[in-house]
């Protein structure tokens, strides 16, 4: 999120120009969250140690690497349905995860950031892509060569396995696998789309007439092939589509896929972020004022309105929505992020602690979250706690990969703290740690593979 802003949707800028940016969003990670979780316990993983990234493309793609990370394009997510699609998707890539099919190369991703995991990823894709060692250049910093093997090893073997062990973990969860066949065949569709442009996905995940028979093999065979998808998840998939589509397509196309005439919740959701985008407020804050008067209790709508109001130098009206939304979803780390930046730019001295306090939960949910932490370094510095706020700040830089910063805000940090404190001990460990990972920051040039 930008130090002015408070979006619902933000992008991360640290990824390059060339390659998607992680979106960060409460809404949409919960609703993904919720259908993944009972994926990731079937299969024997620790929910909470799989990371979720969300990265904005219109491609149809998705991917794990650097130990339990998927990362999902926005386009597959707008391109699923329902959501067995999506959950189908996602039981396929904890096949790859469960089958320790990334093992190979899994120290090396530990030592990378994610922003460079993203960027080694698809640089290598695009070099497979174009059949051009040099398309990678601005993804891996080394071995482009090495770097397109990996990036295409998944074999037909792999996938095969990966596809057996979604079919099992959707069994285990009473789940229907005719999802993941039918993910299958929007592949097909939009790879005869392309003209025989190569289908990213596709790339890194070849689609074989083989697969394809075993699934719909389980799907004659199992139980639960004619389960539906849970209402209440439906209506949260409609809402995420619709909610991404607004964000990110131009005016016109989100107007053509939700016109005017369309008076649903979802085809106001989607206008509302469209117009708010373009700046057209008079017709975005009364759509997002509609969908309030219906669902008081709806903590999205409430931020997104907060949103409005904050961005167009509104904040004091923007604060009691923001604060309404974390009262009714208190356990969303971003919405208490949201409200401690609304609260830290009111410029009141009686608001910076209850900020302090909303940033202190958001870190114990995320604590490599450098945004939370930089805004915690800004609350306590205005708090006039200065050994805090350096010990934040050297805590954001830590986390967003800047060691330099971080052992110069350290360093402040062990000056003004006292000594021996639990503090001024953090402040040392992140010293220690990160000329720890000076010294061995070529390590993240480590070639991958999916």
């Amino acid at each position: 999120m930008a130090l002015t802003a408070s979006p619902v949707l933000s992008t991360r800028a640290e990824a390059a120009n060339s390659f998607p940016a992680i979106i960060r969003d409460a809404e949409i990670e919960t609703t993904i969250r919720d259908y993944t979780t009972p994926i990731f316990t079937a299969a024997g993983l620790d929910a909470s140690a799989v990371h979720i990234y969300l990265l904005e493309s219109d491609q149809i793609n998705a991917f794990v690497a650097g130990g339990m990370n998927v990362f999902i394009y926005t386009g597959l997510l707008i391109a699923t349905q329902r959501p067995l699609q999506l959950i189908g998707v996602v039981a396929h890539e904890t096949g790859h995860i469960a089958g320790g099919h990334l093992a190979r190369i899994q120290e090396g991703l530990h030592a990378a950031t994610i922003t460079g995991i993203i960027a080694m990823v698809l640089g290598g894709i695009a070099a497979a892509a174009t059949q051009n060692g040099g398309a990678a250049a601005g993804g891996l910093l080394a071995g482009q060569d090495m770097a397109m093997r990996s990036i295409l090893s998944y074999t037909r073997t792999m996938e095969a396995s990966a596809d057996a062990a979604a079919l099992k973990f959707l069994d285990r969860t009473h789940q229907s696998a005719r999802g993941l066949l039918e993910f299958f065949g929007i592949l097909q569709q939009q790879q005869q789309m392309l003209f025989g442009q190569p289908n990213p996905y596709l790339i890194n995940h070849p689609l074989t007439s083989e697969r394809i028979a075993a699934v719909q093999e389980h799907v004659d065979q199992s139980p639960y092939s004619d389960i539906p998808d849970r209402p209440d998840w439906v209506i949260r998939h409609k809402r995420m589509v619709a909610k991404l589509i607004g964000y990110i397509w131009p005016l016109q196309q989100v107007l053509q896929r939700y016109p005017e005439s369309d008076k649903s919740i979802y085809g106001r959701y989607a206008r509302a972020f469209a117009y708010y985008r373009v700046g057209m407020l008079q017709r975005s804050i009364p759509l997002i004022d509609s969908l309030i008067a219906e669902q008081p209790e709806d903590p999205y709508f409430q931020e997104l309105k907060g949103q409005m109001l904050y961005e167009n130098g509104r904040g004091a009206e923007a604060l009691g929505y923001y604060q309404r939304a974390v009262g009714l979803a208190p356990d969303e780390p971003l919405l208490s992020m949201e409200l401690a930046q609304v609260q830290i730019e009111q410029n009141d001295p009686s608001l910076i602690k209850p900020a302090i306090a909303e940033l202190r939960r958001t870190l114990e949910a995320e604590p490599d979250n450098g945004e939370a932490w930089h805004f915690l370094g800004m609350a306590y510095g205005r708090d006039g706690q200065m050994g805090m706020a350096a010990l934040a700040l050297a805590e954001s830089a830590a986390a967003d990969d800047h060691p330099k910063l971080a052992r110069d805000q350290a360093n402040q940090a062990i000056g003004l703290l006292p000594v021996g404190s639990p503090a001024w001990l953090r402040a040392q460990d992140i010293l220690t740690t990160t000329k720890t990972d000076s010294a061995s920051s070529d390590d993240s040039a480590i070639p991958l593979q999916q």
